[in-house]
């Protein structure tokens, strides 16, 4: 057995290798993406790591790269700009191979491929990138682990394709989804789409998933009973004053999160002042991309699993509190909870779903934008509550309209 710094000779040196491959420069970050893509899908199914070695020649020469805390930073972030969904499993170090440093990125296979960069699948087939055929995008999908899924991606044995809205697929989801030269190749058949976006477990065997159930599907209560939020609107500042408005909002995820948006919008009351010279300024109460980034992560990262709870949000005459069933995951804990870049995904392809309808633009940044935008608009600071197995956000409203 190789010892690691054989192991990591050889993938320097041997230009064979078609699990390695070598850059001489970060520079063109959508290459990488590409082959980190590539890596992912795991096409000839080899199950071992894809390795990019950064700072080395085709040949595997050293190309005088210095390889700084920036660039590594800069590497790590590519897992989740976004660009590349579902998020591929990798990691970035430096490594010294025969007295000279590089950039090493490890890629595993996916549990859930395809795996696609801005919404088209790449593959390597020996040593050539290319993008996968409508064949080896099928084949992807079939190799799916699902024993190693979250529960997004896990299928709902009762339900059927029957229960999608397929109009809502079509006309909107798979637009935002697929890049448009893919769509245009028009060969693949409805349950195939499906599959390769993970709303249903294969094309052979199409039970819905969990995602697909609360992206695309006409009632989700029926399957998931608490994927919904609960709104009041109450007159005071405890939970047992007069309730001015109340409502549930359910239905597909596209459908729930632009009613949201136009709750929100009415709700927020905007201050006019007359300053200097004459102008108008107009101030709200609360800044309205604030209270979207924190909703929409409460839906995102609640647990649809093992509680009916539906999101809440309770809109006080001096602060709206947003409770989300399911308490922090993974590497995020109550301490480093809404630091930027800190973040982790109990329901990685429903955030794969929010990012392509847009409403999640990088990912791990929506607290600290929210807390930007409270601090900018003169709102006190964000606070959040953890309690077992719930997280409570609250936006405290901007003191000159407080009653």
């Amino acid at each position: 057995m190789k010892n690691e710094a054989q192991y990591w000779e050889d993938c320097l040196t041997d230009v064979e290798n078609h699990s390695v491959e070598r850059k001489e420069s970060p520079a063109d970050k959508n290459e990488l993406r590409r082959q980190i893509c590539a890596f992912a899908n795991d096409l000839p199914d080899c199950r071992q790591p894809g390795i990019l070695i950064i700072g080395a020649t085709d040949k595997g020469e050293y190309a005088g790269l210095e390889i700084t805390d920036q660039l590594l930073t800069s590497l790590s972030e590519m897992r989740s700009d976004g660009k590349i969904l579902p998020f591929p499993m990798l990691r970035v170090e430096k490594k010294t191979i025969l007295s000279h440093d590089y950039a090493i990125i490890s890629v595993e296979p996916s549990n859930s491929p395809p795996v696609r960069m801005d919404g088209r699948v790449w593959v390597r087939v020996g040593p050539t990138l290319r993008q996968a055929t409508r064949e080896e995008e099928i084949r992807l999908a079939e190799k799916r682990r699902y024993k190693d899924l979250s529960f997004d991606l896990t299928p709902v044995e009762s339900a059927s394709i029957e229960d999608f809205d397929k109009t809502l697929f079509a006309d909107v989801y798979l637009r935002h989804a697929v890049a448009p030269e893919v769509l245009e190749e028009n060969e693949r058949t409805f349950e195939q789409q499906l599959s390769s976006l993970r709303m249903i477990r294969s094309a052979a065997d199409p039970l819905p998933t969990v995602t697909g159930i609360l992206t695309i599907g006409a009632d989700p209560l029926q399957y998931l009973p608490g994927a919904y939020v609960q709104f009041l609107r109450i007159q005071g500042v405890e939970a047992t004053d007069p309730i001015k408005d109340r409502k549930e909002i359910s239905g597909p995820l596209i459908q729930v999160l632009r009613m949201l948006d136009e709750l929100i919008n009415v709700n927020v009351e905007i201050r006019t002042e007359i300053a200097r010279s004459n102008l108008e300024i107009q101030t709200p109460d609360y800044p309205i991309a604030a209270i979207q980034q924190v909703i929409r992560n409460a839906i995102l990262h609640r647990n649809y699993d093992s509680t009916n709870a539906p999101v809440r949000m309770y809109w006080y005459q001096d602060r709206i509190e947003i409770i989300s069933p399911g308490g922090a995951y993974g590497q995020v804990n109550d301490r480093n909870f809404g630091q930027p870049g800190v973040t982790d995904y109990r329901n990685p392809t429903l955030a794969e779903v929010m990012r392509n309808l847009g409403y999640v633009q990088k990912f791990g940044m929506g607290i600290p934008i929210a807390k930007k935008e409270m601090a900018q608009n003169g709102n006190p600071e964000l606070e959040f509550n953890f309690q077992s197995g719930i997280i409570t956000a609250i936006l405290r409203r901007r003191p000159e309209h407080t009653p």
